[in-house]
């Protein structure tokens, strides 16, 4: 295990919350339409500060520390990359005004970094008392790779989503989007705006997502120290690799089919890890192939035009019509 000290670890968030001050505080003062290049450049921005970070470990803790960190790194940036389907569904479900999908991203990825966190801690201080819940762990990421690949998409209806629901229980929600608002003043009171209900489903789904992320990493590595920042630098990128793939994410017809083969290997790996373990340089290599053929597969045969694609924005409407 790694023993950081508490003064990294402030440095290390102190950095993490400039950099995303930085993105939205300065380059981005104003609401707008997030473009490619701005998406790309963020993007490899993330990526290099995860390399360089890792380069790092290397340097301090030697190469299996980094190869743990860096397999650890493409599941959670492959597993993301679904997390990114789901939200170009809400956001088009949602009918989210373009220019207002940024801040939610944003907003949701704070929540995610919080939940992933917590997640973390508790797993770790679980796994370390009850070992008997790898196996329990494995077979779930055994069986949601089944899943993944054999359930069929159902369309989202919003007024029907349990989250909208509850918020709608709980808080008066105003009939119309309002730039980056999640809170107007009408009707002589406090509002929240569709843009906090749509915050509110991301959020949720987040937290379904990392109850298959955060197993996956602890195949490949016990340490929480590596667990968690694999997870952070994967997460900080979500939100660029979002807007850069949003226009293409109907083109990767089998990147279902890659991670569920990842979630499959994974889950085997941890169902036999007391018997027959696993070098590290494997498990990062049939990552690696798995996604890579997924990529290719998608490139070579493409899906049919129209085929897959997210439902057409019709502007801002009620979520809960």
């Amino acid at each position: 295990m790694i023993d950081i000290g508490i003064g990294f670890w402030i440095a290390f968030h102190v950095f993490i919350l400039g950099m995303l001050a930085l993105d939205l505080g300065v380059f981005q003062k104003r609401a707008h339409v997030v473009t490619k290049k701005e998406a790309l450049i963020w993007t490899l921005v993330w990526v290099v500060f995860a390399l360089l970070f890792d380069l790092g470990i290397h340097l301090k803790y030697g190469s299996e520390k980094s190869l743990e960190f860096l397999t650890g790194y493409l599941i959670e940036k492959a597993l993301s990359v679904d997390n990114l389907f789901v939200f170009l569904v809400i956001f088009s479900s949602f009918a989210v005004p373009p220019a207002s999908q940024r801040i939610v991203l944003l907003w949701g990825l704070l929540g995610a970094l919080v939940m992933r966190a917590a997640f973390i801690l508790a797993g770790a201080a679980l796994l370390k008392r009850f070992h008997w819940l790898m196996y329990v762990l494995g077979a779930f990421l055994v069986y949601t790779g089944v899943r993944l690949v054999t359930k069929e998409e159902e369309p989202m209806e919003p007024g029907h989503h349990p989250v909208v629901r509850l918020v709608r229980r709980v808080l008066p929600v105003w009939s119309k989007y309002e730039e980056e608002r999640f809170f107007v003043f009408r009707q002589e009171k406090w509002m929240a705006t569709p843009l906090l209900v749509v915050l509110a489903v991301v959020e949720c789904t987040d937290l379904v997502f990392a109850l298959d992320s955060i197993p996956a990493i602890f195949a490949i590595t016990m340490d929480p120290f590596l667990v968690y920042t694999s997870n952070v630098f994967a997460i900080l990128g979500l939100r660029a690799l979002y807007f850069l793939l949003a226009g293409a994410m109907s083109q990767f017809r089998f990147m279902k089919e890659g991670l569920a083969a990842v979630l499959a290997f994974v889950g085997v790996k941890m169902l036999l890890n007391d018997v027959f373990h696993l070098p590290i340089k494997f498990s990062l290599g049939f990552i690696a192939a798995a996604l890579t053929l997924a990529v290719v597969a998608s490139m070579k045969f493409p899906a049919a035009p129209g085929a897959g694609h997210a439902p057409d924005d019709e502007g801002p409407r009620d979520p809960d019509p």
